[in-house]
């Protein structure tokens, strides 16, 4: 039974190992869904139906504006993901006082313990693969090979980890793909249909090809990005991450949930403005340290009996 275990773990890093190859791989898939998408919408079907006149042209025009707004924040939100560093522990990083004496997590996974040394701190959280001490609610990557902050999980699609300083740009990602992949789904649905219809259908067989392929794509898309949102906005609501959810799945109580509305601010900010952008008002990073990733409040009442 142990020795199965070992071959697994060997698997997982190895499969750790083979991530890192995708590299830009994912990225030019995107980019290329996304290409399909616009050559069906815009090139094809409702770019030639603005010249129609009528009903035709101003329900052309309407998916356009709507598709290129949804199109722009997409992007946006999704190299902002791509880009944005997750949140990395300080080089000489050291907890506070009361942060050593309230950490009590128990994620005791292979690649990290506590240090014994300090008798009277002796919850400290070592990483021993980087070799330094973690902050709260920090875990180590295997594929970035290095600890991240608030670390949420590793995402093959945007090449990167989802941690504390990118968390919210990946949750609007998925909620702008989510509403182009449900426009898209439901103005190439006419056309759909028509492939299983008696009659003729205008367009060479490349254009019709691109319409069904961009239509099936973006339904798969819609439906799958749908229910990963869901549970995403759960954790939000619950202030906690996918790691944490998944280790922590028998504890009663969560120190770190407040409430939905400040779960969601220690995500989102609390400037209304910022809430559908990719990016943190300045007044909202200069008196959120939870936005930084290294120190996040808890109940007091926990934080006693911790």
């Amino acid at each position: 039974m142990h020795r199965s275990g070992a071959v697994m773990a060997w698997n997982v890093f190895k499969f750790c190992t083979a991530l890192r190859g995708l590299g830009s791989i994912m990225i030019l898939f995107v980019l290329g869904v996304v290409g399909v998408t616009y050559y069906a919408v815009v090139l094809t079907n409702y770019g030639p139906a603005l010249y129609d006149g009528g009903l035709d042209s101003l329900s052309a025009l309407v998916v356009l504006i709507l598709f290129h707004a949804l199109l722009v924040m997409l992007l946006w939100s999704y190299f902002s993901v791509v880009f944005t560093d997750p949140g990395g522990v300080p080089p000489n990083w050291r907890p506070m006082i009361d942060e050593e004496r309230g950490e009590t997590d128990p994620l005791n996974g292979p690649e990290f313990s506590v240090m014994p040394a300090e008798p009277f701190h002796p919850k400290i959280r070592f990483c021993r693969k980087c070799n330094q001490l973690k902050p709260s609610r920090c875990h180590h990557c295997s594929v970035c090979g290095r600890c991240v902050l608030k670390m949420d999980h590793h995402c093959v699609w945007v090449v990167n980890c989802v941690g504390a300083l990118n968390y919210k740009y990946f949750l609007l990602f998925l909620f702008y793909t989510l509403l182009e992949t449900v426009l898209v789904s439901i103005s190439l649905l006419r056309q759909f249909i028509a492939f299983f219809s008696d009659g003729e259908i205008p367009g060479t067989p490349s254009t019709l090809a691109t319409t069904f392929l961009a239509f099936v794509l973006n339904l798969a898309f819609a439906l799958s990005v749908l229910g990963f949102l869901i549970m995403h906005m759960s954790l939000v609501a619950a202030n906690t991450t996918t790691i944490e959810a998944y280790e922590k799945k028998t504890t009663p109580k969560w120190r770190y949930d407040l409430g939905k509305k400040k779960n969601f601010q220690q995500v989102f900010g609390v400037d209304r403005r910022y809430w559908f952008i990719p990016a943190y008002s300045d007044e909202d990073l200069r008196r959120m340290p939870e936005l930084q990733g290294l120190d996040y409040p808890s109940k007091p009442e926990l934080a006693q009996e911790l």
